[in-house]
């Protein structure tokens, strides 16, 4: 009977209360979300002149490199033009005979010693070689290539001693202070797509933004093989961050919207659902049972041993959106201002006593 009655005494002891867990917590805020697009895009200069020679010869001087920056009129390629004269000298010489001839047969036909045929025929020889002979002087005359706009110079293909042919390209000069995103847009997208909409470039993997921009025009048409539309933004880039023919992660807001949100931090996942841990009271346990022991957890409040004005977890289904910038929108499940813990999760239970320390 005594070891009976220890038995019972050593039952009906009471589980001493949980020491309250320490978390932080952060309130259901509002924040800014986004319909997004997420594609990739490339961006091109809107302005990139193709540099050609514009006259054959030898490179003497090559006074531009990759990279350099050249203003309008700019001195960039000086040519050894030698063989280009002698070839005018020729042409010159080719020209001044014909012209003989013409003048000879055009004294010939009055006198009936020739015919008006032959004299054409002469005639046509002298037209055609004296516009060699102004072709020819024309090259002399770019000798020295100059730009004709302000840029950056790209790749340059020449080197000094090489032979260039009127009309051969050597290398391009870029302006970057403006560049255009083409961004091919799924076509089901294409009734929600208008001029004006935000643009946001970044670098592929990462959330950081590079520029901003809007649409700035929409192609009529649907690309046949892609059934993508083309979708064009303009960025201002002055600081040079941004280059010609760079790929970037590109992202076209169709809709930006206030929304309650909380931290990525705060949602645990099972099955499939979204769960938060809510601070609190233990009226608001009462609401919300679960699992939790009821009877205890009220037997300590009486008893003292749980203090009054502690705090609970409560583990809240919540349907969430698309985390954006770190943050969920709360679809359902959260009203803005309740607080929702955001660390020691792996730790908690529904109904357990918290000890908030921020």
């Amino acid at each position: 009977m005594a070891a009976l009655g220890v038995s019972l005494a050593a039952c009906g002891k009471a589980t001493p209360p949980r020491a309250p867990v320490a978390v932080q917590v952060a309130p259901v805020t509002e924040a800014r979300f986004t319909d997004d697009i997420d594609t990739v895009s490339t961006l091109e200069a809107k302005e990139l002149v193709q540099l050609a020679a514009q006259a054959s010869g030898r490179i003497l001087e090559l006074k531009i490199s990759q990279g350099d920056a050249v203003a309008p009129g700019q001195l960039l390629v000086v040519l050894d033009q030698t063989q280009i004269r002698a070839e005018l000298a020729n042409l010159q010489a080719q020209a001044q005979k014909d012209k003989l001839n013409w003048e000879r047969y055009e004294f010939l036909v009055p006198q009936g010693a020739a015919s008006a045929k032959e004299r054409d025929e002469f005639k046509a020889q002298y037209v055609a070689s004296r516009e060699a002979v102004i072709a020819k002087e024309a090259d002399l005359s770019y000798s020295n290539l100059r730009s004709p706009v302000r840029g950056i110079v790209a790749d340059v293909q020449v080197k000094v001693g090489d032979v260039i042919r009127s009309g051969d390209p050597f290398t391009q000069l870029i302006k970057n202070n403006q560049l255009e995103a083409r961004v091919e847009v799924p076509s089901t997208y294409s009734d929600r797509i208008q001029l004006g909409l935000p643009v946001v470039l970044s670098m592929p993997g990462s959330n950081k933004v590079l520029a901003q921009s809007t649409v700035s025009s929409v192609d009529p048409t649907i690309a046949a093989g892609t059934q993508a539309l083309l979708v064009k933004a303009v960025f201002p880039n002055p600081d040079g961050v941004l280059r010609n023919g760079q790929r970037l992660r590109t992202r076209v807001q169709l809709d930006a919207r206030q929304l309650p949100s909380v931290p990525f931090a705060a949602v645990t996942q099972s099955s499939g659902q979204s769960f938060v841990y809510r601070v609190g009271s233990f009226k608001q346990l009462e609401a919300q049972p679960g699992k939790a022991d009821l009877s205890r957890i009220r037997k300590g409040i009486e008893m003292g041993k749980i203090p009054a004005g502690t705090r609970f977890a409560l583990q809240t289904p919540v349907t969430l959106g698309s985390l954006q910038n770190n943050r969920y929108p709360v679809v359902k499940g959260l009203a803005l201002g309740d607080k929702v813990i955001t660390t020691n999760l792996l730790s908690l239970r529904h109904g357990m006593p918290i000890q908030v320390k921020n």
